[in-house]
């Protein structure tokens, strides 16, 4: 009867160990997922698109990157293909020389309402402002003429603390995430299996399919 007894304890306490272990396991694996996904989007991502969309594009980007320029109308085209079930998310990641400054304007303009058409002067007029991988910001000025912004309030905001920590904020998350280059993507925070439109386009119609 007493061994029974010391049995039963023991098998309670195995178990008790074991279901402490899984729950140890499940909580430890958790934690990357869930610091991956909120390395994603932060509060202060420009975004475009429905909330509800049934897929999320993050982007990082460089202002000063070719290959983003060349992508962006490529992306808004596969949007509009799918008219409200993509939401594009931009994030910064000013790799280039000089680019952390272009991409304060940008920030600026963001809390003007302004980042889009921003985004799309600058891309347009980068051959002007960007040369041999250097951004000069002193060039970009005259782009943003016509564009309703408050220039003097851009210019203040540019060296504001929260901003400053805005991108620094989004510069660690691309560290998190490996972001080595740009533009580089995340569908339904999935990576590209290789860098291309062909392979951006083909995660973004199987996730569509996906969520049919």
């Amino acid at each position: 009867m007493q061994k029974k007894l010391i049995f039963g304890a023991a098998l309670a306490l195995l178990l008790a160990l074991l279901a402490a272990s899984a729950w140890w396991y499940l909580a430890a694996n958790k934690a990357p997922a869930s610091a991956e996904h909120s390395a994603l989007v932060r509060p202060h991502s420009p975004s475009l698109g429905p909330a509800d969309a049934a897929v999320v594009i993050v982007e990082f980007f460089d202002p000063a990157c070719g290959t983003c320029r060349t992508f962006y109308p490529m992306v808004k085209q596969l949007m509009a293909e799918q008219s409200g079930r993509i939401r594009l998310v931009l994030r910064y990641a000013p790799f280039h020389k000089g680019s952390d400054r272009v991409v304060a304007v940008l920030a600026g303009a963001h809390r003007q309402g302004k980042f889009w058409p921003v985004l799309e002067a600058l891309l347009e007029s980068q051959d002007d402002w960007a040369s041999d991988h250097v951004a000069k910001v002193e060039r970009v000025w005259s782009h943003l003429e016509g564009l309703g912004l408050n220039l003097e309030q851009l210019a203040f905001d540019m060296t504001a603390p929260e901003l400053q920590q805005a991108i620094a904020q989004d510069m660690a998350d691309a560290n998190t995430l490996g972001v080595a280059q740009t533009p580089e993507y995340f569908v339904n925070g999935k990576p590209l299996p290789e860098f291309g439109f062909t392979q951006l386009k083909q995660l973004v119609e199987s996730e569509l399919a996906r969520t049919r």
